[in-house]
C-alpha cells in the first residue's frame, strides 16, 4: 500500500484548518458578549420587574385611600 502526501493539498488543508480556527475563535467570543448582553438584559428586566410590583403597590394604596375618603365624605 503506498501512500504519498501531495504537499499542495496538504498546504490547502493546513490553510483551511488555522482559518476554521480563527473562525471558531472568533464566534466564541462573539458568543460571550451574547451571554454578557443577554446576562444584562435579564437584570435589567428583574429590576424593571420590582419597579412594576411596588408601583402597582402604591397605585392600589392610593386608590384604595380614595375610596375609603370618597365613602367616609358621601356617608354610605
Amino acid at each position: 500500500m503506498s501512500f504519498e502526501l501531495d504537499p499542495v493539498k496538504y498546504g490547502v488543508l493546513w490553510n483551511t484548518v488555522e482559518n476554521n480556527e480563527k473562525k471558531l475563535e472568533e464566534m466564541s467570543k462573539k458568543i460571550d458578549k451574547l451571554e454578557c448582553s443577554i446576562e444584562q438584559l435579564v437584570k435589567l428586566v428583574n429590576q424593571s420587574r420590582g419597579a412594576l410590583w411596588m408601583g402597582l403597590g402604591i397605585l392600589s394604596v392610593i386608590s384604595g385611600v380614595i375610596g375609603f375618603v370618597g365613602s367616609y365624605f358621601s356617608g354610605k
